[in-house]
């Protein structure tokens, strides 16, 4: 019965507290305040750049035909020129274009999975990936750089074996083979 009146006091607390449709709780640095529901700071359909914006939708749409404005846009990405620098929409669209064919897209995805880009690790497999196109092609950086991708993934297997082989052990000392410092008992905790 306690059980119950008690609920039953606390539902009734909450509706009394319960907002008006037409008001929003706002919490922000300032503190927190009722605002009219239609009174949005944030607008989708705002855009500060229109013109930039325009450009890089008319360069995807030429990029979706043609994979060297893809290449293109890539660069564009990357480098933050005309656009607002994004390297995963360069890597993504840098891909578009090795996986069409542009002959430079290869070179660069291999530099970029060779060395990793920004918060993208290196990845030597998929460097090799696409350095071995370049190569195939004749180019000398690729050839060169080819050499280093299979070093490196084949540092990164054993780098990988060696992990996988210790971890076994280490953690199993973490787990069961190292004793503690300080105990419990009734009285509180004390040191061996």
């Amino acid at each position: 019965m306690k059980k119950r009146l008690l609920l039953t006091s606390l539902l009734l607390a909450g509706a009394a507290c319960a907002q008006t449709s037409d008001t929003i709780r706002i919490c922000d640095a300032s503190g927190c305040s009722e605002r009219p529901r239609n009174s949005a700071s944030f607008d989708p359909t705002h855009d500060e750049h229109p013109e930039e914006t325009r450009r890089l939708a008319a360069l995807a749409d030429i990029a979706r035909q043609d994979p060297r404005a893809a290449y293109d846009l890539a660069l564009r990405h990357y480098r933050g020129d005309g656009v607002k620098r994004d390297s995963y929409q360069a890597i993504r669209w840098m891909r578009e274009a090795g996986d069409r064919g542009v002959p430079e897209a290869h070179l660069a995805l291999g530099r970029f999975y060779l060395s990793g880009v920004e918060e993208m690790g290196a990845d030597p497999a998929e460097a090799e990936k696409w350095l071995s196109l370049a190569a195939a092609r004749g180019d000398k950086d690729a050839e060169k750089l080819l050499v280093e991708a299979r070093s490196a993934k084949k540092t990164e297997q054993e780098l990988y074996q060696w992990r996988q082989f210790h971890r076994q052990h280490w953690l199993g000392w973490w787990a069961s083979g190292y004793p503690y410092h300080w105990y419990w008992s009734n009285a509180g905790w004390y040191y061996r």
